[in-house]
């Protein structure tokens, strides 16, 4: 039985630049791949972007409401409306590669669980465990509750420590506040801090929750 992947990492941690290899690794072996990614995500358009300065067309974007097993079989089947020819034979999906995870719905990711396990083709969904106050995505969150498989993948902090977490900044401030999404870029860009230098920019708060009192210790 193929299997669902959650690959998940903070900023820069060469999320799209794995899963850009991945696709490299299944086709040098003439297998034929899948790369999705939703909609929301208007950095590149329809293209995964790399930091590394790569970039690749998906195959189809998912919209907000939309059904990823539908979109995926069609295209698996060589079914594309908006292409010139609407039908071409090709031949079986070996892999389906989904870059940015998190902005998924989690009715979506559910899709993604029924084509590993229902349609045997596994699935590699990359992407971040949590937004800039700290709380996960909700794609995310259903990842962390349904994949098979969950990797980390590892970035460092401006201190050389692990980063978890991704600080919003508009400037030189970090924010706290604002839209869950807003894509790199638009008016806003983020930094990828370990746990103690997010506290110290932030002053002590998690999120957009205020630092909690330390209680007087006994003399």
């Amino acid at each position: 039985m193929a299997k669902l992947y959650f690959r998940y990492g903070a900023m820069n941690s060469g999320k799209s630049t794995g899963l850009l290899q991945a696709a490299f690794n299944y086709e040098e072996r003439g297998q034929r791949v899948l790369l999705a990614k939703p909609d929301v995500d208007t950095k590149g358009d329809a293209d995964v972007v790399s930091r590394l300065g790569m970039t690749r067309s998906v195959d189809f974007l998912v919209p907000a409401g939309a059904s990823a097993r539908g979109l995926f079989t069609a295209h698996a089947h060589g079914d594309d409306p908006d292409a010139l020819l609407e039908h071409v034979d090709t031949q079986p999906v070996a892999c389906l590669l989904v870059d940015e995870a998190q902005f998924l719905e989690p009715a979506q990711v559910d899709d993604l669980f029924r084509i590993a396990v229902q349609d045997n083709v596994p699935v590699l969904a990359y992407g971040i465990r949590t937004d800039f106050r700290t709380r996960a995505f909700p794609g995310s969150l259903r990842l962390l509750e349904i994949a098979h498989t969950l990797e980390e993948l590892k970035t460092i902090c401006r201190c050389g420590r692990k980063a978890i977490f991704n600080t919003r900044r508009a400037g030189d401030q970090v924010v706290f506040d604002g839209d869950q999404v807003a894509i790199d870029g638009q008016d806003v860009w983020y930094e990828s801090l370990c746990g103690a230098c997010y506290l110290e920019v932030s002053g002590g708060r998690l999120g957009n929750r205020p630092p909690a009192a330390v209680e007087p210790t006994a003399p």
